[in-house]
């Protein structure tokens, strides 16, 4: 049976502060997304598992964006897709990263009581302070993991500079690739230690590319660094 949602037409979503929803999409689409691609991306893995690169990736992304802007009215300037699922031909866990730019972190119910109304679930710890963590569903797997983080802020430019340059240097993404499968292998992945694990391995590779990221320029969309 086709996916009615893959069949959609799909624009690029912009990720510019004055974005709007794209009047030419179908009533629905972006519950149909919601729905289609949870039941798909959430079943009983309990491992860290990394796939080959979906290419509706882009489009559950879209999909989740329409939801956010119209229940973040007001309080998102930016919502970009990054981690793994948004650098083409990469292989990378299933799970759709999402980054929100507001323009103070706090009070931190600004958005946290309308991102639980979407099934959002916050995660509190130290790194509060600079980019509040969110995931749904509740329970492992996720489907989608947010950040929140401020407007022009170092860790906002940090994550896109990382997402753009692996997105221009392939040879890196490929790097990146085998280091996380190679992780895959040695953390379970079915409790949040072994999975902060596995995220605190990829530390060094991410620093790396972040700092000659940001030496030459990236991310492209923000100019040149102050």
């Amino acid at each position: 049976m086709p996916n009615k949602c893959v069949n959609q037409t799909v624009r690029l979503f912009t990720t510019r502060a004055d974005a709007r929803v794209a009047p030419s999409r179908p009533a629905g689409y972006a519950r149909c997304w919601a729905d289609e691609n949870e039941i798909r991306m959430t079943d009983q893995r309990t491992e860290i598992e990394i796939v080959a690169y979906d290419p509706t990736w882009p489009a559950a992304f879209e999909a989740e964006a329409v939801r956010l802007w119209s229940t973040l009215q007001g309080v998102a300037l930016r919502i970009d897709h990054h981690g793994s699922t948004s650098i083409p031909g990469l292989s990378a866990k299933p799970v759709i990263d999402i980054q929100i730019s507001v323009p103070e972190l706090q009070p931190l119910a600004t958005y946290g009581e309308r991102l639980e109304i979407l099934g959002y679930v916050h995660v509190p710890s130290a790194d509060d302070a600079f980019s509040p963590f969110f995931h749904r569903p509740v329970s492992w797997p996720h489907s989608h993991h947010v950040h929140v983080v401020a407007r022009g802020g170092r860790d906002e430019r940090r994550t896109l500079a990382f997402r753009d340059y692996l997105r221009d240097h392939v040879d890196d993404a490929r790097e990146y690739e085998r280091l996380k499968s190679h992780l895959a292998g040695r953390f379970a992945g079915n409790d949040p230690e072994s999975r902060e694990a596995y995220a605190n391995a990829k530390t060094d590779f991410i620093a790396k590319i972040v700092a000659v990221a940001l030496s030459s320029e990236y991310p492209r969309e923000l100019g040149r660094r102050a």
